[in-house]
């Protein structure tokens, strides 16, 4: 069974190098998805919602919200920054597994890494 929790974070950051708009600083109100999958324990959770807030919010959001993206991410794209995001999770959320991540840059553009990408 999957369980997911929804995130949000305001961040800035510029794309250096991009030939475009995004090349100039500008921000995103961000909103990030994790999905774990695990069997039903004997306690009736997967996992419990409350663990997984507090594990996102202390390894990512508290780390990402309110900051400049280019002080903590080289190049940060929503490719990259879901790629640290990812990073930042693998250790901390491994049972039950994380299968699904997805960093929504805007309402209607995002990115996702699945199990396989993981």
């Amino acid at each position: 069974m999957r369980v997911t929790k929804r995130f949000r974070f305001e961040a800035a950051h510029h794309l250096p190098g991009y030939d475009g708009k995004c090349a100039r600083p500008h921000g995103h109100g961000y909103r990030l998805e994790v999905t774990v999958e695990g069997p039903i324990r004997a306690d009736g959770l997967v996992f419990d919602f409350y663990d997984l807030k507090r594990v996102v919010t202390e390894r990512v959001i508290e780390r990402l919200d309110h900051r400049d993206l280019n002080d903590i991410i080289e190049m940060p794209s929503a490719e990259n920054v879901l790629v640290w995001i990812s990073d930042r999770l693998a250790a901390h959320l491994d049972t039950p597994a994380v299968v699904e991540l997805r960093l929504y840059e805007t309402e209607d553009s995002w990115v996702t890494m699945t199990a396989e990408e993981l």
